[in-house]
Formats: C-alpha cells, sequence, structure tokens
C-alpha cells in the first residue's frame, strides 16, 4: 500500500525499504524515456500514425505519473497536471492542431502557477533580465514566426503565456540549470514548431529538433521539481511499502 515516509531523524523508514521505495519510481522514469526514444525511431517507419501519437503521449504522460507518486504535496500535483494536459496536447496537435495549441495553453498556466508558487526571492540582474527576455521575447517570436498573418495576434497571446511560463521558471527557486533550462528547452521547441508555420516550412531540422527538445525539457523539469520537493518536503514523500 501507499504510506508516508518521514524523512526526519528518528521517524524514518528503514534504508532498505526507502531504496526499493525508489527503485519503484525509477522505472517510470526508464519507460517514459524508452518511449520518448522510441516515438523518435520509429515516426518514419511503417507503424500506423495511432500507435505513434499514443507513444508520443504515454512518454509525457509516465513523467506526470512519475511526479505523481513520488511526492503528496499540492506542488507535485500542480506538475503532474501540468505533464499529464501538455501529454494530452503532444497527442491532439497530431489531429488537430487548434485543440493541441489549446492544451499546452493549458499547461503554459498550471506551470505558471506552479513557479509563482516557488518565487525566488533573491535574484542578479543576469536572472531578471533573462526573464523579462522570456516574457516579452518570445511572444513577438511566435507572433511573427507564421506566415499567416490571421495568426499573428493569437500566436502573440499563446507566446505570452509561453513566455510567462519560461521566465516563472528561471526565475523561480528551483534549480535554475535544471528546471528553468528545461522550460526554456519547451519554449526552443514551441519557436520552431511555429517556424514551421513559416520561414521553416517543410524544415527536416524542424522536424528533427522538436520533439527532443520538448522532451528534454519536460524531463528536465520532472525530475527538478520532485527532486526538490522530495528534499524540501521529506514527510510528504510517498513511498511504497508492503504490510508485515
Amino acid at each position: 500500500m501507499l504510506a508516508l515516509a518521514f524523512g526526519v531523524k528518528g521517524s524514518a523508514m528503514p534504508r532498505a525499504q526507502a531504496r526499493r521505495a525508489l527503485a519503484e519510481k525509477r522505472p517510470l522514469l526508464v519507460l517514459s524515456v524508452l518511449a520518448a526514444l522510441a516515438y523518435y525511431y520509429l515516426r518514419a517507419a511503417p507503424v500506423g500514425e495511432l500507435y505513434l501519437i499514443l507513444l508520443r503521449g504515454s512518454a509525457v504522460l509516465a513523467l506526470a505519473l512519475y511526479a505523481w507518486l513520488r511526492h503528496s504535496g499540492q506542488d507535485a500535483r500542480l506538475l503532474a497536471i501540468a505533464l499529464t494536459i501538455a501529454s494530452a496536447g503532444e497527442m491532439a496537435l497530431r489531429l488537430d492542431l487548434g485543440a493541441g495549441v489549446a492544451l499546452w495553453f493549458g499547461h503554459h498556466l498550471v506551470a505558471l502557477m506552479l513557479y509563482l508558487r516557488h518565487r525566488r526571492t533573491a535574484m542578479s540582474q543576469t536572472q531578471k533580465w533573462t526573464a523579462v527576455a522570456l516574457l516579452l521575447g518570445t511572444p513577438l517570436f511566435v507572433a511573427l514566426l507564421p506566415a499567416d498573418p490571421r495568426l499573428t495576434q493569437p500566436a502573440a497571446f499563446y507566446g505570452l503565456a509561453l513566455g510567462a511560463m519560461a521566465g516563472a521558471a528561471w526565475t523561480s527557486s528551483f534549480p535554475r540549470y535544471r528546471v528553468g533550462a528545461g522550460a526554456v528547452l519547451v519554449v526552443i521547441a514551441h519557436l520552431l514548431s511555429a517556424a514551421e508555420l513559416g520561414v521553416l516550412a517543410g524544415s527536416v531540422a524542424a522536424q528533427v529538433f522538436i520533439w527532443p527538445l520538448t522532451y528534454l525539457g519536460l524531463l528536465l523539469v520532472a525530475t527538478g521539481v520532485t527532486r526538490t520537493l522530495h528534499k524540501r518536503e521529506p514527510e510528504l514523500r510517498l513511498v511504497s511499502s508492503r504490510e508485515g
């Protein structure tokens, strides 16, 4: 059954049991990476489109399950929800662009809520300017990249949510070169996606890099946030134990 493991001295579960519990969570990360790699290498193979869509979504969904099972706090739940929405968005993009964009927009808002709950108290000028550049520069580039002028306004609106999410991640108290960098990778992937509707239409480079950047970014965010929460709130760690 699932039980709460207290990380304070004198009330922690035996180390062997804690290691076993951790090992039970890691397979989700392994399965996630394997699904991501399988999608990347099978997408050009004669495999049914539905199988590829499910494979792509399952790679991100496994990250959401990892976050949900790794920690029982509200922040881990927000992360799991954001990743679940991203998983649905990745699958929807293959079927309907509008639905996929709407779901990813929802991901950005939920992730933004998470990062704002963990704002860094002290920041350097470089960190502040990086956040401002992400907030203002992302919607500008997203709006300019599509060739169809009718997409300019909705693209800018979407880019604002994307940039706000990345800027908040960069200035959050989570590890910057894991969570912040992961959010920036997601931004780059989305910029390439927007460019596919314009200057990079039909580009092989965009098709090659979008998925690896998206997945790696989400992987860094998932592991960075959950490990940080695991250290800050050890009393809320969810681990598996057996009676008797």
